[in-house]
């Protein structure tokens, strides 16, 4: 089996001669946006040594910009890696208590539910009931509501206490 070779991936927008609509409306800096023929267009395009750009092609007429082409890719690129730093990755971190964790192991864990939620995590927290131990939902659920209760300052209880099979389960969305 031969290998074809390297596949050339089409522009993201048409430029130029590879617009094939008859008609465009022009964007162009120091002119009045215009409905123009294309050979028109491009003529004004290559008066201001510039590319004429299909920017939106699904536009009744298309719309085309007078723009240097490489120059707005680059201005492209570099807004989508500005949204992508700017939009923030939640995780959700995990832990887990028992119905009759004692106050040190208590302590120990908010001040690891602390730390996630500065971070601007989630925390989920649940209570394991193992063997006959789900006979004291009470207490998993009164475990629960205290560690929301002292994490109040840096989250808020985005799903309350609610039991799933062998387990209770809270999440704690951080403050902004």
């Amino acid at each position: 089996m031969r290998g074809r070779g390297p596949v050339k991936k089409e522009p993201e927008h048409r430029i130029n001669e590879n617009i094939t609509a008859p008609v465009v409306r022009v964007v162009c800096e120091g002119r009045e946006t215009a409905i123009h023929p294309i050979k028109e267009a491009l003529r004004i395009a290559y008066d201001q040594g510039l590319d004429l750009v299909e920017i939106s092609p699904n536009a009744t007429p298309p719309v085309c910009k007078v723009i240097e082409y490489q120059k707005y890719l680059y201005e492209q690129k570099r807004k989508q890696k500005e949204i992508k730093a700017k939009s923030n990755k939640i995780t959700v971190k995990e832990i887990r208590l028992s119905p009759q964790t004692d106050d040190h192991d208590f302590e120990f864990k908010l001040n690891h539910a602390i730390r996630f939620l500065k971070e601007g995590n989630k925390v989920k927290v649940d209570v394991f009931f193992r063997g006959r131990a789900i006979i004291y939902k009470d207490q998993g659920e009164a475990i629960l509501l205290k560690f929301a209760e002292a994490l109040l300052e840096y989250g808020k209880p985005e799903v309350m206490p609610r039991l799933e099979g062998k387990r209770m389960l809270m999440i704690i969305a951080p403050k902004k």
